[in-house]
């Protein structure tokens, strides 16, 4: 046998009770072309001072000093660009990610101040998109004068199971009233609630007293859904459908009211939020978000187009859209303000008479039937395609890569900020270097 292999072996092994001296700066801990630098330097480029409205740590009054919106306004951003939407894992990266530690440079954060300030400037964070958005524009990279919309379903921070009719909703509201008043009963007995700090104390109290609040605001909905079905409905008849629908009265989700249950892209039903995207065509910056709870995308193409042009300053000229979107009204609107809408009309039922939906129909106004004839040419088919190869690619990045997957918040307000930082980082990652000049 071999001798050397008889011999033992030597092994590096690690020894962690050695104490080494390390001299290191933050700055140092990542490149120079960094996109947490290039993040950073475009954020101290921006005004925030629309952040600073409500902080309440000022020159003369006690207490700890508020964290710099910039650094919050940059981590978010940058978690965006890496797919990371949860507070808790932001706080976990500022600890042991690099970039996360030097875009910290030292300042200690904890999970529950980067999720209040995530949500917490829907004003703010408008204006702040609205402010990168001029900036495009100013440099010419954006001009909006075509662009493509698309709506986007994004799972609801809901379960379907959360969904209650009327009478359920008033017995859970009256449990959670019942328990909240047990709970400060309890709370407010010091044998009972010995072991107990103030904090816990009062993360009980928030609970309960939130769940009492979010039941109550199902109950506030229903009147309103009540008059929707019934005017559906009223609109679809006696038929088979209609008959099955009366049998099943409207329910609201007790974990998040303004949820609604939509159609999914696989096929499936769940609950869900309505996330509009308007993108430039031409430089494929989104320039116009919307988050709605309506399961279907009908008459979002007006309001999304006056969104566009009041944050860019500029005229839309061409609006492209898919059949989901259609609704008559909203092309004879589109004509009045001087807008060519590209909508494709929707195919008969019958194969026979594939094509002769753009033929102008004696009901048509003339904007539809300029609009029909006008989609029939090889000229609008070619420019129509532009809203597949734009829209579709922006959602797919940000379902992707963004994490635009399901919602970690509760509410259409909440959900809102969510989508903009989301597109904040989408046009940051693709514009940035420009925004830095």
């Amino acid at each position: 046998m071999n001798s050397s292999m008889e011999a033992q072996v030597r092994l590096r092994m690690p020894d962690r009770a050695q104490v080494t001296m390390r001299v290191e700066c933050d700055d140092d801990l990542i490149p120079c072309a960094h996109q947490a630098r290039v993040i950073w330097s475009v954020v101290e480029k921006l005004d925030l001072s629309a952040f600073h409205a409500s902080i309440k740590a000022r020159e003369g009054v006690c207490g700890r000093d508020a964290t710099d919106p910039r650094l919050l306004v940059s981590l978010w951003l940058y978690a965006a660009t890496r797919g990371v939407g949860s507070a808790r894992e932001l706080a976990r990266l500022c600890v042991e990610s690099r970039p996360y530690r030097w875009l910290c440079g030292g300042v200690t954060l904890n999970h529950h101040s980067l999720s209040d300030f995530r949500v917490g400037h829907a004003a703010a964070l408008d204006e702040l998109f609205a402010q990168v958005l001029a900036v495009l524009v100013e440099q010419g990279l954006v001009k909006v004068r075509r662009i493509s919309q698309d709506g986007t379903r994004v799972r609801a921070s809901a379960g379907a199971g959360s969904f209650r009719r009327g009478q359920r909703l008033e017995e859970l509201l009256e449990q959670a009233e019942r328990h909240v008043a047990e709970l400060r009963s309890m709370l407010d007995d010091p044998e009972k609630s010995a072991g107990l700090s103030a904090k816990k104390k009062a993360a009980k109290v928030r609970a309960a007293t939130g769940r009492q609040k979010r039941i109550q605001a199902a109950l506030e909905v229903l009147p309103k859904l009540a008059a929707q079905q019934r005017a559906a409905l009223k609109r679809a008849g006696n038929g088979k459908y209609a008959q099955d629908r009366r049998k099943n009265p409207p329910r609201v989700s007790t974990t998040d009211p303004e949820a609604r249950v939509m159609k999914m892209p696989d096929g499936g039903f769940a609950p869900a939020v309505n996330v509009q995207l308007a993108t430039d065509t031409e430089s494929r910056v989104i320039v116009g978000v919307a988050v709605c709870n309506a399961g279907s995308d009908k008459r979002q193409a007006e309001p999304m187009r006056k969104q566009v042009e009041d944050r860019t300053g500029l005229k839309v000229q061409e609006h492209l859209v898919d059949g989901g979107f259609l609704v008559l009204e909203e092309i004879d609107q589109a004509a009045r303000d001087g807008v060519t809408l590209f909508v494709p009309p929707p195919a008969p039922r019958d194969p026979a008479r594939a094509g002769q939906e753009y033929e102008p129909k004696p009901s048509d106004s003339a904007a539809q039937a300029q609009w029909r004839q006008r989609m029939a040419g090889e000229e609008a088919k070619t420019i129509y395609k532009e809203r597949a190869a734009t829209s579709e690619t922006v959602n797919a990045d940000l379902k992707q890569h963004r994490s635009l997957v399901q919602m970690t918040v509760r509410g259409l307000a909440k959900a809102q900020c969510v989508a903009l930082w989301c597109a904040l980082a989408y046009n940051l990652l693709h514009f940035g270097p420009a925004l830095v000049r």
